[in-house]
């Protein structure tokens, strides 16, 4: 049989691989689009949000947030805008790929907008309508460029790692690190000094009160405008000649406590200053402290259970408002410390404090429920322990925001009202002065307590302000220029320590620095520091150098001569003042926010239209008086100032509580000529 022939078998097919299908494509495209709003979005809120915050660590001590709170805002900040942007753009798909396509373009567009407007406010002086229009100008041009070329869009895809590292900086790197990732518990406690009694410690720290607003022309303080303070100094040593160390309290506080000067920008908080006054007390005293923008004390040495409004909401809220301010085209006139305002008692739903002296004008029940809340909770626990007990209490007060009266009563107020220039500048002062009033009631009633409970005669008692403030035109604040205009103001801040069983008052002249509070009360507690201070002790020999150090900045200390300051003047009431006023010709017209407010007037509420604002008309001049008056009673005489982003306005504060009564108030504002004839405004 003859066998079949074999067959070779046909040679494979060579194909080229198939194409990627639509499916693929699609995933591909859309992928990129989203890496490109990551890198967009993560320039436009992720790294400036995170860049202040991480510079902030205070602003999670003040709203007492823990890790769990951060990372979640973290999450929130990092990922929410994304997602929203990105499914924005994912829903146009249900329209067609064009569509699509175009309102990728068109998002891409409104993020560089958005970027230009940040990047402007750094590098141009342009601000306002200019500067937007600048940004939309380079959001068509990126827009233009994205859709044209592929190279913009790779570049961006790029970028979308950016997210990745701002995070990694602000949890590893930032100041905020230490808050949100903690490291350590506290140094060393102290020991006692021989047989040494131990008393007990209170400590009031104030915020931003410098010296000179407490002082008489002759140099006291002015017993008539504060008489708790002078009450206070008539049994105390005044250390009349004490300066801070710095303008910010989250640099000034760690010094005083810790005895040693601001070395390096860190968070004030126990992981990066182990060595102060709680730990170095925590072995021998127990320790009730009430922090505000600081968290020195660790938890093993103490809990804070008063704190102001806080939780996840808060921060969101605040942070919200953050990112209005540094993502708009125009500056921002807050500043970003006045949010940190000290809840009441009434707020925070604490039980009533004890009842005080009734006022001839306000219920005071009502005023008492205007009492801080940290205020409250410190008072509350001024009572006599078996063990030595550390009272400690950082309040921020008369720190702005100004909100109080001297009675106590509050008033309400625009955020962005002007601190420096024509007319703001004096306003300021005087809301200062008028909150000031009110703390020394505060004062007054921290003496009362303490000599009602017993704990006075044999107390060490420490009343002292981290920081002053500048009102000097041109250098308001407490920055450089405010330290190089009026140092007075902003480094002298008055300093009171009553030794136990002191009876008498003196007045001691030394060169003290606030590095010398945390030896000095070492010292007279019996409580041998562990650590090196920088400070020196009352009851060492004065230091014979009389220069000051300051810091601005940690590390970058600059010097000038001590010497107790001589006080500005206060501001001399115009002599319309007080005086009572009728109706006259009509002038024009003026508008006034909040107008309703004086229809129906609660002062049970302890609550009053005492600041009055409005705007002019252009035809009213700057410079130009204007009359403000309340019941056919003038309060106050103010400017019309030079327009500024809020427009022509006016602001007047009614300091005098008298002038006010239950039910319909009567509120006039008037032209003053120079021949002193008044005017009547129409107010709407």
């Amino acid at each position: 049989m003859v066998e079949p022939a074999s067959v070779a078998p046909p040679a494979p097919e060579h194909r080229p691989p198939p194409a990627p299908g639509r499916w693929d494509r699609g995933w591909r495209g859309e992928l990129g689009r989203l890496l490109e709003i990551v890198a967009l979005v993560g320039l436009v809120v992720t790294q400036p949000l995170l860049d202040v915050l991480g510079r902030s660590p205070d602003f999670f001590l003040f709203h007492r947030a823990d890790p769990a709170q951060i990372l979640l805002l973290l999450a929130l900040v990092t990922v929410l805008p994304t997602v929203a942007v990105a499914l924005l753009g994912a829903l146009s798909r249900l329209a067609g790929r064009t569509a699509r396509a175009l309102t990728h373009t068109a998002l891409v567009g409104l993020l560089v907008v958005a970027l230009a407007v940040q990047v402007g406010r750094h590098v141009t002086p342009l601000r306002g309508v200019p500067l937007l229009l600048v940004a939309v100008l380079a959001g068509v041009a990126g827009a233009a460029t994205h859709r044209r070329w592929r190279a913009p869009g790779r570049v961006l895809r790029l970028a979308a790692a950016g997210p990745v590292a701002f995070v990694a900086l602000f949890l590893f790197a930032s100041p905020t690190s230490a808050v949100v990732l903690p490291r350590g518990d506290g140094g060393t406690a102290g020991t006692a000094q021989g047989s040494a009694v131990h008393p007990p410690v209170v400590m009031l720290i104030l915020d931003e009160l410098p010296l000179v607003s407490l002082l008489g022309t002759d140099g006291k303080i002015d017993a008539g405008r504060y008489p708790h303070f002078a009450e206070l100094a008539a049994g105390s040593t005044w250390y009349r000649n004490s300066t801070g160390v710095s303008g910010w309290t989250p640099n000034a506080l760690p010094a005083m406590l810790t005895g040693r000067y601001p070395a390096k920008p860190v968070a004030p908080h126990y992981s990066q200053y182990p060595d102060n006054i709680f730990t170095a007390f925590g072995g021998l005293y127990d320790i009730r402290a009430e922090e505000s923008i600081t968290r020195l004390c660790p938890p093993s040495r103490c809990e804070q259970p008063v704190t102001p409004e806080q939780g996840l909401g808060v921060l969101v809220r605040e942070t919200g408002k953050l990112l209005g301010r540094v993502a708009g085209p125009t500056e921002s006139a807050v500043d970003p410390e006045d949010s940190y305002r000290e809840q009441t008692r009434a707020e925070a739903g604490l039980d009533a404090a004890e009842p005080v002296p009734a006022d001839p004008t306000f219920r005071w029940d009502s005023l008492d429920d205007n009492q801080p809340a940290r205020f409250t909770s410190f008072l509350a626990g001024l009572k006599p322990t078996n063990r030595p007990t550390l009272h400690f209490l950082h309040l921020l007060m008369p720190h702005s925001p100004w909100a109080y009266l001297p009675s106590g009563a509050r008033y309400d107020a625009p955020e962005d009202l002007p601190n420096d220039g024509a007319g703001w500048v004096d306003l300021a002062r005087q809301r200062h002065l008028a909150q000031l009033g009110y703390t020394d009631r505060l004062i007054g009633e921290t003496l009362r307590t303490l000599r009602a409970n017993g704990l006075y005669e044999q107390a060490l008692v420490v009343v002292t302000a981290d920081h002053g403030v500048s009102f000097r035109p041109g250098a308001q604040g407490r920055g450089m220029d405010a330290i190089k205009a009026a140092a007075g103001e902003v480094a002298w801040v008055p300093t009171f320590v009553k030794e136990p069983r002191q009876q008498t008052g003196r007045v001691d002249d030394r060169n003290w620095e606030h590095v010398d509070l945390l030896p000095t009360v070492a010292d007279e507690a019996g409580v041998r520091l562990p650590w090196r201070v920088d400070g020196r002790s009352a009851r060492q020999t004065p230091r014979t150098d009389g220069t000051k150090h300051f810091y601005d900045r940690p590390g970058e200390p600059v010097t000038f001569p001590g010497g107790v300051p001589a006080p500005p003047p206060l501001p001399t009431p115009h002599p319309l003042v007080g005086t009572e006023v009728r109706a006259g010709p009509a002038a024009g017209s003026a508008r006034v926010a909040d107008l309703a407010a004086f229809t129906a007037t609660d002062p049970d509420t302890g609550t009053l239209p005492a600041l009055v604002w409005g705007d002019v008309p252009d035809r009213i001049p700057d410079g130009t008086l204007l009359a403000v008056a309340v019941n056919g009673r003038i309060g106050a005489v103010v400017p019309v100032v030079p327009a500024d982003p809020g427009g022509r306005r006016f602001a007047a504060l009614l300091a005098d509580d008298k002038l006010f009564h239950a039910g319909t108030n009567q509120l006039d504002v008037f032209q003053v000529a120079t021949d002193g004839t008044l005017r009547r405004l129409a107010l709407s």
